[in-house]
């Protein structure tokens, strides 16, 4: 199982964001700059490829932050 500080560069990695963005386990997805419908489909996966979870939309919506999200998956 993957560290939170892990999750958080795989994240980065699937949202691809265009500048640095600082990430910590708090931050809050909205306040993301690239935080759209395409971020969240690699998001969705890369939970799958790297964690084997399923994970849809519907689950996103429900996260507020980071670690909502790696909650669900590890």
């Amino acid at each position: 199982m993957d560290t939170i500080e892990q999750f958080i560069e795989k994240f980065s990695n699937a949202v691809d964001f265009q500048k640095p963005v600082e990430i910590t386990a708090t931050t809050e997805l909205l306040s993301l700059p690239e935080w759209d419908s395409l971020a969240a489909l690699g998001v969705i996966v890369m939970c799958d490829m790297e964690y084997s979870k399923t994970i849809t939309g519907d689950n996103l919506v429900t996260c507020r932050a980071i670690n909502d999200i790696y909650a669900l998956v590890c």
